[in-house]
């Protein structure tokens, strides 16, 4: 076989010396490791070991230099801690809440009743609106009761009735008027002073007094209409007006008047809803009459002809 040599002892000697280096380099590096050291040249234990201290004496000064601006920062934080605890004491001072050996806790039932007092604050809110709702509408009940014992008082009571049946004659007859002028008048009155809405003349606002002798007539007329038919309407016993005869001095009417008479009468008598008769010597009124009646007297006697269809 081949001849074995041996190594001479002083070499294995320092190969031992050397891996005692690398282990005793690797047990400091690896104590330095979450500093996060250099990259490691395994080729020269020297040159490694060199790199390593230089490093290290690098970091060492840079982390001195770093450390009395670390040391105010900590400083400066325990001095705000220190404030937020003396303000979180007088917060549970000025809550009336023991902090005892856990502030948490304390903090938490604070917290609990705090949420309890909102529930209940919230529940009283709502009863307030609803009382609140209570109260408006006894105060519109009120309000009510009041006008209605004014309005019955012995001496408000007719008052207060002769304005509203007022009211509603006048809003009737104006409806009336509207339909017997062909929608040219309005009536209107203001405390009991009547007057008439002119639609031809812009509805210009005028007395009954500064009307003409038909336009008198027709407002007239539409009066007497309407205070039938409130007065029908105000008792179930009170019989409805079907017929109605006139008797008013048309002889007296010039002939622009008599032809709005006459006018008006047709209208009345084309609404269907009762019968018109006229009482007149007016020959021109009594030929626009569709029906006629005439008396006829002799030296003897009188009679009766109809005429017309």
């Amino acid at each position: 076989g081949r001849p074995h040599v041996r190594p001479a002892p002083g070499v294995d000697a320092a190969e031992e010396r050397l891996r005692a280096g690398w282990r005793a380099f690797d047990t400091a590096r690896d104590g330095l490791a979450r500093f996060g050291p250099p990259a490691t040249d395994r080729d020269d234990v020297a040159a490694a070991w060199a790199a390593l201290t230089d490093w290290a004496a690098v970091e060492a000064d840079r982390r001195r230099a770093e450390r009395a601006g670390r040391a105010a920062a900590v400083a400066e934080a325990e001095s705000v801690a220190d404030a937020v605890q003396r303000d979180i004491a007088a917060l549970f001072a000025a809550a009336d809440v023991p902090v005892g050996d856990d502030p948490v806790h304390a903090a938490t039932i604070a917290v609990e009743r705090a949420d309890a007092d909102r529930r209940r604050l919230e529940e009283r809110r709502e009863q307030a609106g609803a009382l609140r709702e209570q109260r408006a509408g006894h105060e519109r009940e009120a309000q009510v009761a009041r006008a209605l014992a004014g309005h019955l008082r012995a001496n408000n009571f007719e008052r207060w009735l002769l304005a509203e049946a007022l009211d509603l004659l006048v809003d009737g007859a104006s409806g009336i008027l509207r339909e017997l002028s062909s929608g040219q008048y309005e009536l209107v009155h203001d405390k009991g002073e009547f007057a008439v809405v002119d639609h031809h003349d812009a509805g210009l606002r005028r007395g009954v007094r500064t009307l003409s002798g038909g336009e008198t007539f027709q407002a007239s007329l539409a009066l007497a209409l309407a205070l039938s038919e409130q007065l029908a309407g105000m008792s179930t016993t009170a019989a409805s007006l079907e017929s109605i005869v006139l008797d008013e001095g048309f002889g007296t009417l010039d002939a622009a008047t008599l032809d709005t008479v006459a006018a008006t009468l047709e209208n009345l008598a084309a609404r269907g809803d009762r019968m018109v008769g006229v009482v007149t010597h007016v020959s021109a009124l009594a030929e626009r009459i569709p029906v006629r009646f005439e008396v006829r007297k002799d030296a003897r006697s009188a009679r009766v002809e109809r005429t017309g269809r």
